[in-house]
C-alpha cells in the first residue's frame, strides 16, 4: 500500500512537471541565421583558399586566389597594342617649329617696316605686305595644328576599344581575388585549393553568429499581444529539467497565417493556423543553428 502511494505521488509530480514545462512558454521554434553562400566569379585553378569551417572572417578579407596568368598576359598584349597605336601620334610642337620661326621672322619684318614707314623710308604697301605675311603664317600654323590634332584624336579613338578591353581584364583580375563579403563564421566549405572552379560555383557558406534569430510560431489569439521591437524571454534547454534564459527582441511578424509546421509546437496545439515571428538574440556562443528555442511573452 505504501509502495502504491509512493508511485502515485511520483506520477502526479511528473504530470505536474510536464504541465509546468508546457506552460513555461508561449511558442517554440528553431534558431537560424542569415547564411551567405560565397561563389567564385572567375574560372580557373584555385591557387590558395585560406579558410576552414568554424573560422571567423571579416568583411573585405581576401580568402582565395584563382589562377590569373592568362588574364595578365592578355592585358600585357592589349597594352602593347595601345602603345603601338599611340606611337603614331604626331609631335605637334616639332612639326610646327619651322612655321613658328617663320612667324617670328615675319613679325620682325613687319615691325621693321613699320619703323621705316614712320621715318618715310618705306611705303604703306610694304607694311601691308609685311602684315599680310604675318597673318598667312599664323593661318598655316593653325591649319597644321588642326590637322595634327585630328590625327591625334583619330589615333586616340582607335585605342578606345583596346582600353575598354583592358578595363574588362582588370575587372576579371579583381574577381580572381575572392573577397569575403560579410563578417561571420564559415559554416561549410565546398572547395579546396588545387580544384578548378567556375563562375557561380559555391566556395563556402558563411553566417554572422554574434546574433541569431529564433523563428517561432504564434496562434491567432496570441498575435494581439506582440509587436515588433517587443522584448521577450527566450528559453533554451540547459539540462534535463532546467532552461537557459536569454532576452530577445521581436524584429518581424508575419502578416499572413500558415499551417502549423510539423516540427513546431505552439501553446495551443489545437490551432491549425499560426503566424511566424522572428526574435533576434545576442549569441554568447551557446546557441547554434537548428537548435530549438521557446518564447515566453
Amino acid at each position: 500500500m505504501k509502495s502504491n502511494l509512493t508511485i502515485l505521488i511520483l506520477g502526479l509530480a511528473a504530470i505536474t512537471a510536464c504541465n509546468n514545462k508546457e506552460a513555461a512558454y508561449d511558442a517554440s521554434g528553431t534558431f537560424e541565421a542569415v547564411e551567405t553562400i560565397v561563389s567564385a566569379e572567375a574560372s580557373g585553378n584555385i591557387k590558395t583558399l585560406d579558410i576552414e569551417e568554424g573560422q571567423v572572417l571579416k568583411a573585405g578579407q581576401v580568402v582565395a586566389y584563382i589562377d590569373s596568368v592568362q588574364l595578365i598576359l592578355k592585358k600585357k598584349q592589349l597594352q602593347a597594342q595601345v602603345s603601338a597605336v599611340l606611337s603614331g601620334r604626331p609631335d605637334i610642337s616639332a612639326q610646327t617649329a619651322a612655321l613658328q620661326e617663320q612667324l617670328k621672322q615675319a613679325e620682325r619684318e613687319r615691325d621693321r617696316t613699320e619703323n621705316l614707314l614712320k621715318a618715310d623710308a618705306a611705303t604703306r604697301k610694304q607694311l601691308d605686305d609685311a602684315v599680310s605675311q604675318v597673318a598667312i603664317v599664323k593661318k598655316q600654323i593653325a591649319a597644321t595644328q588642326s590637322s595634327l590634332g585630328i590625327t591625334t584624336a583619330n589615333l586616340k579613338d582607335q585605342t578606345a576599344p583596346l582600353e575598354a578591353q583592358i578595363q574588362q581584364i582588370d575587372d576579371q583580375l579583381q574577381k580572381c581575388r575572392l573577397t569575403n563579403p560579410v563578417d561571420g563564421t564559415v559554416l561549410t566549405k565546398y572547395a579546396e585549393a588545387g580544384e578548378v572552379t567556375s563562375p557561380g560555383k559555391a566556395i563556402y557558406k558563411i553566417a554572422a553568429l554574434n546574433t541569431i534569430i529564433l523563428r517561432a510560431y504564434l496562434t491567432g489569439d496570441q498575435l494581439p499581444h506582440v509587436k515588433t521591437g517587443q522584448q521577450v524571454k527566450v528559453l533554451v534547454d540547459d539540462t534535463k529539467d532546467a532552461y537557459k534564459t536569454y532576452t530577445g527582441t521581436i524584429e518581424w511578424i508575419s502578416n499572413k497565417a500558415e499551417f502549423t509546421p510539423k516540427t513546431i509546437q505552439t501553446k495551443d496545439e489545437r490551432a491549425n493556423l499560426v503566424y511566424a515571428i522572428k526574435v533576434r538574440i545576442n549569441n554568447d556562443g551557446y546557441l547554434k543553428i537548428g537548435m530549438y528555442g521557446e518564447v515566453k511573452l
